[in-house]
């Protein structure tokens, strides 16, 4: 979402810009014809055939097409690392002498080398990764995200500008105080960072009224491993498991009255300033990348990545009902003044002038 967002904004304003992807869609293709350019939203895309079915992505036609075409572009940008696509391209790039700036979108944390291939990812950084790494410019989303970049490679420069987010159409809030029993909502992909067990676990503790809406889907096999944490924890009459929300994403948020992401590891939390925007205050976890931002403007809480921790802020929270109806009324105003696309695309459009005028 917030790769097609800048893409539609730099257009917008006048920046040439074409993308390169491939046919992935999950473990199946996106049903068109590869290896073609189409337009998407005033964007020109090039869809590729990939070789792999997996988190790889190889592609030779995809990286013949970026040799070929490198030299007619000011700068390569890349999103997210850890596959084939991103790593050979960049190598692409760097031998053709073409400024890049990589956007790990939180492939480059101390937690991302320590969950799934860890072996793996770590020859991959130590022989190729890092020494490429050290030739690019780095765009990260977050403090948070800058620093953990920080302490493991030295490249060129390292940016920092916040992700796009679609916002709804109006930011007024018509949500009435807390009610005796606090509405919870959790609103993301369900997997393993995310921290999930940990809100379900701290939830057993809790002794006030409370509801839980879990709003998002994942792999089956963790999804339903979730739902059997909640009934043994005896928590089945205190949670709807709600599935994957789109359209009606905003009003959901809306309706509820604390937006809660206790995740292990987060670059940035695109769902913190959705919910914001409609005027749901968050508590989320210290690992973040907008934990700082929030505690700054004052829009939420932080929490450790622990059961206890988030289930002390979940009952001293329910009984601030003046502060959740502060942060409901004055968080909308500042997410649209901070968030705002055309505050966000200056910047950018200044980021990637800055790249080219350091390219000797």
């Amino acid at each position: 979402m917030s790769v097609s967002m800048l893409s539609e904004q730099l257009a917008q304003a006048g920046v040439m810009i074409n993308v390169f992807t491939t046919t992935a869609n999950g473990l199946q293709e996106l049903d068109l014809v590869p290896n073609t350019t189409v337009a998407v939203d005033g964007i020109e895309v090039s869809y590729f055939k990939r070789i792999t079915k997996d988190h790889s992505h190889f592609s030779p036609a995809l990286l013949k097409a970026v040799w070929k075409n490198a030299k007619t572009y000011d700068v390569l940008h890349i999103h997210a690392w850890w596959n084939l696509v991103s790593v050979l391209s960049c190598l692409i790039a760097v031998a053709r002498g073409i400024p890049v700036l990589v956007s790990p979108r939180g492939t480059l944390s101390a937690y991302s080398f320590r969950n799934k291939n860890t072996g793996i990812k770590g020859l991959l950084h130590r022989f190729l990764g890092k020494p490429l790494l050290t030739r690019c410019h780095i765009h990260t989303t977050s403090g948070r995200e800058s620093e953990a970049i920080s302490s493991l490679i030295s490249p060129k420069s390292i940016s920092t500008v916040s992700n796009f987010v679609k916002l709804p159409g109006s930011h007024s809030s018509k949500h009435s105080l807390p009610s005796s029993t606090i509405k919870l909502i959790f609103l993301s992909r369900i997997e393993e960072k995310k921290g999930l067990d940990i809100l379900i676990t701290a939830l057993a503790s809790v002794d006030i009224p409370f509801h839980l809406t879990i709003a998002g889907d994942g792999h089956k096999d963790y999804v339903a491993a979730q739902q059997a944490l909640s009934i043994e924890k005896g928590l089945s009459d205190k949670i709807t498991w709600a599935g994957f929300v789109h359209e009606n994403k905003f009003e959901v948020l809306g309706s509820h009255d604390l937006f809660i992401l206790p995740s292990y590891d987060e670059n940035f939390g695109n769902t913190v300033i959705e919910s914001l925007a409609v005027g749901t205050p968050v508590l989320i976890s210290r690992e973040v990348g907008l934990a700082d931002y929030v505690i700054q403007k004052q829009l939420g809480w932080i929490c450790d990545t622990t059961p206890a921790s988030v289930a002390k802020a979940v009952t001293a929270i329910a009984a601030q009902s003046a502060q959740l109806n502060h942060i409901r009324q004055h968080a909308p105003q500042v997410i649209y003044q901070d968030f705002g696309n055309n505050h966000l695309v200056k910047k950018y459009i200044g980021l990637y002038n800055k790249i080219t005028l350091s390219n000797p």
